[in-house]
């Protein structure tokens, strides 16, 4: 029964909750994108978006971070929403708004079970030489430091529909482009997509340059704008997550306007895109020299699928990996589409995925409660909800 549910799935980001209703047979049934402060809606606007709806079985909730505990889909009850509200430091921009729009979604849906769904869990098994930091054993073990990994929910999407669409390729590597991005080195073993590394680490602050958040940075600088330039640490952990990336070099965290500030000439501009374009290359160079080489190249993300320009620029400097791009399949690419954008003959694909979180945290969900039982544990969380958003408000 579990498996026909109508799943309601929960984005939340710092500025939007996205709010899309999957039907039984992976129909979007509805979709709506809201304005939130921190993750909450204005009041009454979550009631409104989902009036009208229907009946509503389970909630899927995107939580960014899921520390050492979890590695797949849970019920999330008191336990579950301390654990979570426990790692907001270390993913500042999306935990803290993911638990603000779970309180906010079980207020107005008492009766409805919540699964948190992680963008950790694809890289939970990540091989150790990934995932290990080269810090004290203590570090390690005591406080749980790792490289844990980001965008799971998006990557295995987007690996798993370049699959289908390019071929069973057992080389891929994800680049998902957005206000946060990632790229995430993907194995194929027995048809299961595996994270195999990834750029994000123990925070979602590392890895490529995003709109506001800086990516890699030598590990001595904060420390360094703290010890000796005089800086707050929170001055620096904001700047950092808050004040960095493109919004730190250009001024602007739109990339159409740093873009267009770029054809105008503006140095810092110019500055910003070439940087961006430097790291997001060198990166996936990284991610293929992961798997041992490059059989299919995915966009994805806001960025990924709507900037053709950049994903030629990008591609242009990775040819000796075998890339090239077809320019009028490029430019004509579908953003809210699949498309196979790759020159004839090249040696490894390219292509362009449009991603869709909602439909691997929908399966999630019907796969969680289905493995409950459709009278177990499963039936017994609905009554959890109300104890959740007196958890997640603390």
């Amino acid at each position: 029964m579990a498996r026909l549910m109508r799943v309601l799935v929960v984005n939340a980001g710092s500025s939007t909750v996205k709010i899309r209703l999957v039907g039984p047979g992976d129909e979007l049934l509805h979709r709506v994108d809201l304005d939130a402060d921190r993750g909450r809606p204005g009041p009454g606007a979550l009631e409104e978006a989902l009036a009208g709806l229907g009946p509503i079985d389970a909630v899927g909730h995107r939580v960014v971070h899921g520390g050492p505990s979890h590695s797949g889909p849970v019920l999330v009850d008191d336990t579950v929403a301390a654990e979570l509200d426990a790692l907001g430091a270390l993913a500042p921009l999306h935990q803290p708004p993911a638990l603000a729009a779970l309180r906010a979604t079980a207020e107005a849906l008492p009766g409805a079970p919540a699964v948190a769904c992680f963008d950790t869990a694809f890289h939970a098994g990540m091989p150790a030489a990934a995932a290990t930091y080269a810090l004290p054993a203590r570090w390690r073990e005591e406080f749980g430091v790792r490289r844990y990994g980001f965008h799971g929910l998006a990557h295995e999407w987007a690996a798993r529909r370049a699959a289908a669409l390019a071929g069973p390729y057992p080389r891929t590597v994800v680049a998902h482009l957005g206000s946060g991005a990632s790229a995430c080195a993907v194995a194929w073993e027995d048809g299961r997509a595996r994270s195999v590394d990834t750029t994000m680490g123990f925070t979602p602050t590392a890895g490529l340059v995003m709109a506001t958040r800086s990516g890699d940075v030598d590990p001595a600088v904060p420390l360094w704008l703290v010890g000796s330039a005089g800086l707050a640490p929170v001055e620096v952990s904001d700047g950092l997550d808050r004040g960095s990336g493109l919004a730190g070099l250009a001024g602007s965290t739109d990339m159409r306007a740093v873009l267009a500030a770029e054809r105008d000439g503006r140095p810092e501009a110019v500055l910003a895109v070439a940087v961006w374009l430097h790291r997001l290359r060198a990166q996936i160079a990284a991610m293929a020299a992961a798997l041992g080489g490059l059989d299919v190249l995915v966009f994805s993300g806001g960025i990924g699928e709507n900037a053709p320009e950049l994903r030629e620029r990008a591609v242009d400097g990775l040819g000796f990996l075998g890339l090239a791009l077809d320019a009028g399949a490029n430019a004509a690419a579908d953003p809210e589409g699949e498309t196979d954008v790759s020159a004839p003959g090249a040696r490894a694909r390219t292509v362009v995925v449009h991603a869709r979180e909602d439909l691997v945290i929908a399966a999630e969900v019907r796969r969680l409660l289905a493995g409950n039982g459709d009278g177990g544990e499963g039936a017994a969380a609905v009554g959890t909800t109300g104890a959740v958003a007196r958890s997640a408000e603390r």
